[in-house]
């Protein structure tokens, strides 16, 4: 009977079906590739943190394509988030639960229903944004027990950034079997998609219903898998929320490569070995001074054997629905227009100076009849430049070549004004807030008119209690109830329709979009500036 007993544990171990099996404490256990994992059951969803999905990309493996996790003897605590990606604290709205950065940081985070059982649930895996400098799966914001408790098992991802995740350089180059450099962030993901195909059934989820989101960054990155031959055969549907690779050509290797010599040359360091003998620090108090996308992606030859554009437009991409969209404020007018006022005549000069002999195009698209439309419009062509734009090409050669439902929305829901306890902040242009420590008094802010970028996050993910900077009301509570539904639906069927969710169309290729007006009251209506983004296509194939 004993023996029995023994040989009866023992299988279970063996065919990973321990996500039901508990310890005398009630711990969840379940038996991955590499050993036995041990997280916390928190009220009906079974949380796993800090779990990695490859070896440390450190020394040697510092820029090379991730490398196998090694296995453990015995049982690995899953309950402590993972460190952070090597980052500096540059966005004033990300709250990481995490202990502090390392570049041992390639660890996932999963979130499943506890009485999951032997179903097959669908499976959310979550790219964080902070344009691919910032960020962490632990933020609060993405957290998962509430898409577990809709019967979803969802994963966060944690991803090397900025020099760590991006550099190119003609070494690197020539040491890769692949004969290529730079992307590295990008393939952790793709490391990552691998890991849940062979590991998620553990944990009740199903590696046949995979659906890839992301924000910002994240949307980039949900993008940039749809179109790698390493991922896109490893997802069934994918969410994208402002922004896509697709709105500016993507760098070749060889100016990749040009501008991590260039970088390195900056810093003193004239060859791979002496910045593989840098600390982790000081590369990144170096790659700091850089600015903003020292770091490009690139055609490397393996995640993008061609540019992204080129593979969407060939239908080469992955053939799977997709929802994607932004939001009706990315970006502030002054982003176009500085400091001067808002006048149909300062306006045009605007675009006069953007565009050069093309503005009478775009004074056609944007520019209004009065004075008092302008600070909308230019907030529109502000978002389009910064981000909108991509995301509407994404959206558009999706619908084109993807052969799959293609959703787009808008998401217009303002945030509402801060709790009167977070005292002098400020809301940043694009989303973050940064605190007033001086102690002096100064003037609020004025409310936002519309939807900021990254907005959206606790509303989808059903996380507005996790979010103490905003005084949520009613209407917030109503707004994120019917954006989770969609995002619920979609997750579970590739369709965001469904009971309670108002009737929205898939976009028809080569037509006017009929659009989600995601809102207080949420409808469907078709788009009225496709031909704003037509123009500005022209521009970028030119």
């Amino acid at each position: 009977m004993k023996n029995s007993l023994f040989c009866f544990l023992v299988s279970l171990m063996l065919t990973g079906n321990v996500s039901a099996q508990t310890n005398d404490n009630s711990s969840p256990r379940v038996k991955v590739e590499n050993g036995i994992l041990e997280g916390v059951d928190e009220s009906g969803v079974n949380t796993f943190k800090g779990i990695p999905y490859a070896a440390p990309p450190v020394g040697e493996f510092r820029w090379r394509e991730p490398q196998p996790v090694k296995n453990w003897e015995g049982l690995r605590k899953a309950d402590k988030f993972g460190k952070q990606a090597m980052q500096l604290p540059i966005f004033g709205d990300m709250n990481f639960r995490s202990s502090g950065t390392s570049e041992d940081c390639l660890y996932l985070n999963i979130w499943a229903p506890s009485n999951a059982g032997k179903e097959k649930l669908p499976v959310l895996v979550y790219y964080y944004g902070g344009g691919f400098m910032a960020g962490d799966g632990s933020e609060p914001r993405y957290d998962g027990e509430s898409m577990a408790r809709h019967g979803i098992v969802t994963v966060t991802v944690n991803y090397r950034l900025g020099v760590f995740g991006l550099l190119s350089h003609p070494e690197l180059t020539k040491e890769s079997p692949h004969h290529g450099s730079g992307n590295y962030g990008l393939m952790d993901q793709s490391a990552a998609l691998q890991w849940v195909q062979k590991n998620i059934a553990a944990f009740g989820g199903d590696p046949k219903k995979v659906t890839i989101a992301g924000e910002s960054a994240g949307s980039f990155s949900v993008c940039a898998q749809m179109a790698s031959p390493l991922s896109r055969n490893l997802i069934a549907g994918a969410i994208g929320e402002s922004g896509s690779v697709l709105g500016n050509p993507t760098a070749t290797l060889q100016e990749a490569e040009a501008a991590g010599v260039k970088w390195a040359q900056s810093i003193n360091k004239n060859s791979l070995a002496e910045l593989r003998a840098m600390s982790a620090e000081d590369l990144l108090k170096g790659a700091s001074k850089a600015g903003f996308g020292a770091f490009p992606f690139c055609v490397d030859g393996y995640f993008f054997p061609k540019s992204p554009a080129e593979i969407f437009e060939k239908g080469e991409q992955a053939h799977v629905p997709l929802m994607a969209g932004w939001n009706s404020q990315e970006m502030v007018p002054q982003f176009v227009m500085g400091g001067d006022k808002l006048t149909v005549e300062n306006f045009k000069k605007a675009l006069q100076k953007t565009f050069g002999d093309k503005a009478d195009e775009a004074i056609k698209q944007y520019v209004p009849a009065t004075d008092e439309e302008v600070e909308q419009a230019a907030t529109e062509f502000a978002s389009d430049r910064f981000i909108a734009f991509g995301t509407w090409r994404w959206i558009d050669l999706q619908a084109k070549t993807g052969g799959k439902p293609v959703y787009r929305y808008l998401y217009a829901k303002p945030r509402p004004a801060m709790r009167a306890e977070m005292g002098n902040a400020t809301a940043n242009l694009a989303g973050g807030v940064t605190k007033d420590t001086s102690g002096k008094a100064v003037p609020k802010a004025p409310l936002p008119k519309g939807a900021v970028h990254s907005a959206e996050i606790e509303y989808a993910m059903g996380n507005l209690p996790t979010n103490r900077v905003y005084d949520w009301q009613p209407e917030d509570y109503k707004v994120s109830a019917i954006t989770q539904t969609f995002f619920v639906n979609f997750i579970k069927t590739g369709d965001p329709n469904g009971l309670t969710a108002p009737k929205w169309l898939p976009v028809k290729a080569n037509q006017p979009a009929e659009v989600m007006y995601i809102n207080v009251d949420s409808k469907a209506a078709i788009e009225k500036n496709r031909g704003r983004y037509l123009f500005l296509e022209s521009l970028l194939k030119k």
